[in-house]
């Protein structure tokens, strides 16, 4: 979801700049440079500084966002119609599904998503440097990397409907509604053939988590912008996720190098006994919470 949600965000950065005549080189350079630094930190989350570059492992999540947002945002840089980007993801799409079931494993054949005999594990093994999160395969591997791209991209697709045309309007959430339905759809009537499997981000396991990504924007975007629903609690509802969303990826990286579990234990261990487990990581998400709220207050942001 945060995949799609960083390329519901391409439209209002790259494509109003382009509007407003920036040129595309300088705005491509700014995209390289967000994606490799995005790539940098994963490493860096990956506890490459603590354990040393020798058996350190490349792939990560934010390498895996940072890459899918720079090809999908090359992507809508340098194309100007929704034809033509919805082209390149169904190419994409296209090219992940034949590679997954009829591209032939040296070894096993064709068809397997299993950790060892997928496609998605044997690419890894034989083209990605540094160590396998999964031993055999990794779950950030480089064919879930090109899959991140059709998320981020698809994305965009739905930034671009919000952004151009009327302002807000129910017109465009029931677009976004009706498309989410359609992909939840279209997903649940391929994995009867081909398996939703997160590990190795199947199409359908794709068309499925931004068909979820267009019904929730759909509905934040109908109570928001077009109801404007803001008072009362629901202000507090929105204040409690914008705090999270404007410092997502400092939160993320602070928990590899903080202890926000130990500080919770610290607070609430008296209680993990009668209570269970749950107390506890509910403490250390107030924790987090209450540092990102700090952050918030101070305007103080990472931005990449």
């Amino acid at each position: 979801l945060f995949m799609f949600i960083s390329g519901v965000a391409i439209p209002y950065a790259i494509t109003a700049k382009v509007e407003q005549g920036a040129k595309r080189k300088l705005l491509f350079n700014k995209i390289f440079k967000r994606g490799i630094i995005l790539v940098i930190f994963g490493i860096i989350y990956n506890g490459a500084l603590k354990h040393g570059f020798s058996d350190m492992r490349v792939a990560s999540v934010l390498g895996q966002i940072g890459l899918g947002y720079l090809f999908a945002a090359t992507i809508v840089l340098y194309t100007k119609s929704y034809k033509t980007r919805l082209a390149w993801l169904i190419g994409i799409l296209s090219g992940i599904a034949i590679l997954q079931l009829l591209v032939p494993v040296p070894g096993y054949g064709a068809g397997l998503l299993d950790p060892v005999g997928g496609m998605n594990a044997w690419i890894d093994r034989t083209f990605l440097p540094g160590r396998l999160h999964g031993g055999t395969f990794d779950p950030e591997g480089l064919l879930c990397i090109v899959s991140a791209i059709t998320v981020t991209l698809m994305g965009a697709l739905a930034g671009s409907v919000l952004r151009d045309g009327e302002p807000a309007s129910k017109r465009k959430a029931g677009i976004l509604a009706i498309a989410g339905a359609c992909l939840i759809t279209v997903a649940l009537v391929l994995s009867t053939f081909y398996p939703i499997i997160k590990a190795a981000w199947t199409v359908p396991f794709n068309l499925l988590t931004v068909g979820i990504g267009s019904l929730l924007l759909s509905l934040f975007y109908f109570t928001i912008d077009v109801k404007n629903w803001t008072g009362g609690i629901l202000s507090y509802k929105i204040l409690f996720f914008k705090v999270i969303g404007m410092n997502s990826i400092t939160i993320y990286m602070l928990n590899a190098i903080l202890d926000f579990r130990g500080a919770s234990l610290f607070f609430t261990g008296w209680l993990a006994a009668p209570m269970g487990e749950w107390i506890v990581i509910l403490g250390a998400i107030v924790l987090e919470w209450l540092l990102l709220y700090y952050l918030y207050k101070k305007k103080i942001f990472l931005r990449v």
